[in-house]
């Protein structure tokens, strides 16, 4: 835990304090943003406030009063409900503008974690409480130098990989046949051989199965890829190190040599819109506008939604991106959710806007990379169908 930048982001942003509640590890951003043991038995609640100024204070339950031992400041113990509670009372006595994992409505429901009877205890102290939305995000999606080189590490395998997938494909089409199963294993095979892992594997869809922006090839049902096929690969990995952060992309390409004229079409409004998304980015950032998630959605899905397909792009723009491959910083999102979070410097995230037909689906996936003052893709960028 950086307990002396936990308070500078505190008093930045107006705040009391931080409170962090858990019990059953129901909270997992609370054991990371503190440093906690992830194996810990935690069977009763524990409270740990960070104020913007001054010491940190523990409230621990007696039976299990060691659990935050590894951290700073002067600990109180209970048993009754009775104690917690007036414990609570004078722990807070002070603080006035309190975060919380929450959100208000649920929107940011990877943040919303606190349970509604703990809300209704620490307003019913008169307290005020707000996200801790964009504190999580600067202390669990911001990258340090040595992260970023790990992304950058795993983009040059990857956008290898995808290349080398695609001339595979093309391979095995004419000299025997594959499908999206086996192209999914060999995807696999060559992130063994580069020192890559990934939390699931990686999309290989065809025709109707690109449509479906979460599809999963399996063994006994996997479609065959054939000539004249439409393919979408979905490739994302990080080095098998320490703290790696994940590259994440989306290509499609065409078996044989004349996608037809809707591809073409529906490729290129989906490359547009991801090019409209990166260049808001890119303009905000220099001109040293803050900006958030739901900001960038907005240019990306007008334009396909002025195309005449925004029926069909039925997921946010974008996820952040760092050691999970789905973070804890903004989305680019402002249709599942009004993502308000603030995009920060030296956090990653990917621009991945899609249309997906019955026929088949169209995915265009870039990351980007906020420094201060400036943005970059940092990858390639696809500007037509393979021709596998």
């Amino acid at each position: 835990m950086d307990l002396a930048a936990i308070q500078s982001a505190l008093r930045e942003r107006n705040l009391d304090a931080w409170l962090f509640y858990d019990h059953h590890h129901r909270d997992p951003i609370a054991y990371r943003v503190l440093g906690l043991p992830e194996d810990l038995m935690v069977t009763r609640r524990w409270f740990y406030l960070i104020p913007a100024e001054g010491d940190p204070q523990k409230l621990v339950h007696k039976i299990e009063s060691g659990h935050l031992d590894s951290l700073p400041g002067k600990k109180s113990a209970y048993a009754a409900w009775q104690e917690l509670f007036e414990a609570l009372k004078q722990m807070l006595a002070s603080q006035r503008d309190i975060a919380m994992q929450y959100s208000p409505n649920n929107l940011v429901f990877t943040i919303s974690l606190v349970d509604g009877g703990t809300l209704e205890l620490i307003r019913g102290l008169g307290k005020n409480i707000v996200s801790s939305g964009d504190l999580v995000a600067l202390f669990e999606a911001t990258l340090t130098e040595e992260q970023i080189s790990t992304h950058f590490a795993a983009r040059d395998a990857i956008d290898a990989i995808t290349e080398a997938a695609f001339k595979e494909i093309g391979s095995r089409v004419r000299n025997g046949g594959t499908n999206e199963f086996e192209m999914q294993q060999w995807i696999l095979e060559a992130f063994r051989r580069e020192n890559l892992i990934t939390v699931d594997a990686p999309i290989v869809g065809v025709n109707a199965n690109s449509g479906n922006p979460h599809y999963g090839p399996e063994k006994s049902t996997a479609a065959p890829i054939r000539e004249g096929d439409f393919v979408l690969l979905d490739i994302w990995a990080k080095k098998n190190v320490p703290g790696a952060v994940y590259y994440d992309i989306t290509w499609t390409g065409f078996v044989g040599k004349s996608p037809s004229d809707r591809m073409h079409q529906v490729f290129r409004i989906v490359r547009d819109a991801r090019d409209a998304g990166a260049k808001f980015v890119q303009d905000s950032i220099a001109a040293g506008k803050a900006i958030a998630g739901w900001e960038v959605d907005r240019p990306v899905r007008d334009s396909i939604t002025a195309a005449g397909f925004g029926q069909y792009f039925v997921h946010r723009t974008g996820h952040s991106i760092a050691s999970e491959i789905h973070a804890n910083g903004a989305n680019m999102d402002d249709l599942e959710i009004h993502d308000e979070r603030r995009i920060i410097p030296n956090s990653c995230f990917s621009i991945e806007p899609g249309i997906y037909l019955p026929e088949f689906g169209v995915r265009s996936e870039i990351n980007m990379l906020v420094r201060s003052g400036r943005a970059e893709v940092t990858g390639r960028m696809q500007r037509e169908i393979v021709i596998i």
